[in-house]
């Protein structure tokens, strides 16, 4: 059905997952956006984008830099419940 050139040479476990525990976005900043950009109904894609942008604007640099610096522990936490789903604390 496909050509071979389009088939995935890749085995299990070579691909990382896309896992939202080890997602910066994903497990810390994307509350806030939603939060302050999507708490109104918009009229466009454009008006949505501009809500996003100014949102990402107001958010203070050090809950940026502590989601950051929070990686590292994420990421072992991951590692140690064995890829699984680590609880946002």
């Amino acid at each position: 059905m496909f050509p071979s050139s389009s088939q995935s040479t890749s085995t299990h476990g070579e691909w990382p997952p896309n896992s939202p525990d080890l997602n910066v976005m994903d497990y810390s900043i994307w509350s806030i956006l939603e939060a302050e950009a999507c708490s109104k109904p918009h009229q466009s894609i454009d008006a949505l984008k501009k809500s996003l942008m100014k949102a990402c604007n107001k958010i203070p640099q050090e809950v940026i830099d502590g989601a950051v610096d929070d990686f590292p522990k994420r990421l072992q936490k991951c590692i140690d419940a064995g890829g699984g789903h680590v609880e946002n604390k």
